[in-house]
């Protein structure tokens, strides 16, 4: 399967789901005019994904982590809701077996983010990795 790469634009994250290195990054800003059409697709590739971490874990006993970063500067309340989606997906991979790792990065001087990181650590019973910057 091949890595995911969708650049920024002025409304929407960049995405780099690099399935060589197993890490999986969402960054920028998240306010999309529609977010269903830019966030249904990256969805459907993480599900997809499952596939090939099920192969590498029965084949090549490989249970390298799959390490999910989000570095948000901003996100609306309509990719919130898409985030928890890939969120409830990971835990998904969580409750399978699969090793996943989330990377919650935050500006130093913006609580709102963290306090937006523990809602959503606590909302799907995942630990983050909380990194300030």
């Amino acid at each position: 399967m091949d890595s995911l790469i969708i650049e920024a634009t002025e409304d929407s994250p960049k995405i780099l789901f690099d399935t060589a290195s197993n890490r999986f990054t969402i960054s920028g800003e998240s306010r999309p005019e529609n977010a269903g059409k830019f966030y249904t697709p990256v969805i459907n590739w993480i599900v997809k994904f499952e596939e090939i971490l099920a192969k590498r874990k029965n084949e090549q006993k490989d249970e390298t982590p799959l390490v999910f970063v989000f570095k948000l500067d901003y996100f609306n309340s309509t990719s919130a809701k898409y985030i928890m989606d890939i969120l409830l997906v990971l835990k998904k991979f969580a409750d399978d077996g699969y090793k996943v790792a989330i990377e919650w990065h935050y500006d130093k001087r913006d609580d709102d983010m963290l306090d937006a990181g523990n809602e959503f650590s606590d909302t799907v019973d995942l630990k983050f990795d909380f990194i300030e910057y």
